[in-house]
């Protein structure tokens, strides 16, 4: 069952930033995550969430996809996002 990671990523420190964005999608690959939404336009219908960059990523499965958040090599890359981001992530898991 395919799981999926949604992320509110709110980027103060554009520079380094870039160092994430331009390494992360290799790590995610190996995983069999794709990308489904990464950063466009966001419009809230309802309530009062005020989303920063949001990003969707499909994965095969629960496992694939912690086993990515886990993995060494993005265990490198979720620094240096935290040193330029807060981010809010949630997984969830398809039907």
């Amino acid at each position: 069952m395919a799981a999926y990671l949604i992320a509110d990523v709110d980027v103060f420190d554009a520079t380094v930033f870039e160092e994430y964005k331009r390494e992360v999608p290799a790590t995610e690959v190996r995983f069999g995550g794709r990308y489904l939404g990464r950063g466009g336009t966001t419009q809230v219908l309802e309530g009062d969430w005020e989303p920063h960059r949001l990003v969707v990523l499909e994965f095969p499965d629960m496992s694939s996809l912690l086993g990515w958040y886990n993995s060494p090599e993005y265990a490198r890359l979720k620094a240096i996002r935290e040193r330029c981001a807060n981010t809010r992530i949630i997984a969830l898991e398809g039907v």
